[in-house]
């Protein structure tokens, strides 16, 4: 490993069927109102909703209701969030969701007590936060973001056809985080495989950079092949608890700052993904996987010793009368092969992309030099145009 880094995660998890049981305890850590975040109520429906608030209820709390984070949070719904906390000084806010509600209460932590713009100051300007911040604790309910142990925050500004992260640092992070795979079990089957594909892009998006033998390339091996077992198993059997559990995981420990440990980092499909998000409104994991194969095939040759590499560690190509290039290649075939299989979304047009949007998609991708090739303007625009 030839990078310099510091690691440190400050996220106590709690796994498995009996892990809200030690929502109690970490409640009694905080003051006595607590603000409750979620989403549009299948916290409700699935009874989620009357565990968590019999807990909040049993250990004396009150509760701010925080109804309606949409799956892209917005920057209205920041402010009202913000609002919401600081007119109730709050002292705890508890998200209950997936990456999108925990995204949020991130953003809503840093921004309640801030005098300026926070949409300015966070996300556009990249700023850390200087003011009081709110602590945050998760009971996750959809796997595949990792933000249950990691500090990002992506909201969405419609108005300026933008969807920015800001990754803040450790006083941001979860306090604690609630992690029973059960909770995944009743997600709607396109939520649950745009989650598994949004977890596989996080552990590529931190694989396809550096040249370096690298122990965090190591782990991020594993964890795909974990993933591809697991999913194979998940999509015939939503659920099994072995699987689900497994993906659960995995999800964590692809963005938790483990496998970027010595490492650059790409996130260009991410970059892409989220500027269509911008305008379509579309499920993440979607976005992601529209433009994954377009954007790997079109950089596979400025990185081609990882690229075989992938095919033989991951997928199990034997290179025997290959080319470099053609084991390359059969490992993107081998990972479109998956991607079908799961069932996930192979074309934007699937989303409500056009010829006539790719213009605007263009302008709001911010692009990163970290990964094995530097895109211009009109390249992201061609790989745009292939994923239709």
């Amino acid at each position: 490993m030839l990078g310099n880094f510091t690691y440190h995660n400050p996220t106590k998890l709690y796994f498995g069927e009996d892990a809200l049981n030690n929502l109690r305890d970490e409640l009694k850590k905080y003051g006595p109102t607590v603000q409750l975040s979620y989403g549009g109520g299948s916290i409700k429906r699935n009874g989620i909703y009357d565990a968590v608030v019999s807990v909040l209820k049993e250990e004396g709390k009150t509760i701010v209701e925080d109804a309606g984070v949409m799956p892209n949070p917005t920057v209205q719904k920041l402010y009202e969030g913000a609002k919401l906390a600081k007119d109730n000084n709050v002292d705890l806010i508890l998200a209950v969701g997936g990456g999108s509600t925990i995204d949020y209460a991130k953003g809503v932590s840093v921004s309640a007590w801030c005098e300026e713009d926070p949409w300015q100051k966070y996300y556009l300007q990249q700023h850390e936060p200087t003011c009081r911040i709110v602590p945050v604790g998760a009971v996750l309910t959809m796997v595949g973001t990792g933000s249950e142990m990691n500090g990002g925050s992506v909201i969405t500004n419609h108005e300026q056809g933008l969807k920015i992260g800001k990754v803040f640092g450790d006083n941001v992070m979860p306090r604690f985080a609630i992690l029973n795979p059960r909770y995944t079990f009743t997600l709607p089957r396109y939520q649950m495989v745009a989650g598994f594909f949004d977890i596989m892009s996080h552990l590529m998006e931190q694989y396809f950079s550096n040249d370096d033998d690298n122990t965090s390339d190591y782990l991020a091996e594993g964890l795909m092949r974990s993933l591809v077992h697991a999913t194979r198993i998940a999509v015939k059997e939503p659920e099994n608890y072995e699987a689900r559990s497994n993906i659960m995981w995995t999800a964590t420990w692809a963005l938790n700052t483990l496998v970027k440990c010595g490492k650059k980092q790409d996130w260009m499909v991410h970059m892409i993904g989220q500027a269509i998000g911008a305008h379509t409104d579309a499920t993440h994991g979607m976005t992601l996987a529209a433009v994954s194969l377009p954007y790997y095939r079109h950089v596979m040759s400025f990185g081609l010793p990882k690229f075989v590499r992938f095919a033989t560690a991951v997928w199990d190509i034997r290179p025997e009368g290959l080319t470099e290039k053609q084991v390359a290649e059969t490992g993107l075939a081998a990972l479109e092969g998956w991607m079908t299989e799961i069932g996930v979304v192979m074309r934007s047009s699937q989303l409500g992309v056009t010829e006539a949007m790719i213009p605007a998609i263009v302008d709001s991708t911010i692009i990163f030099d970290a990964g094995y090739h530097e895109l211009t303007r009109e390249e992201i625009a061609d790989i745009l145009r292939r994923s239709l």
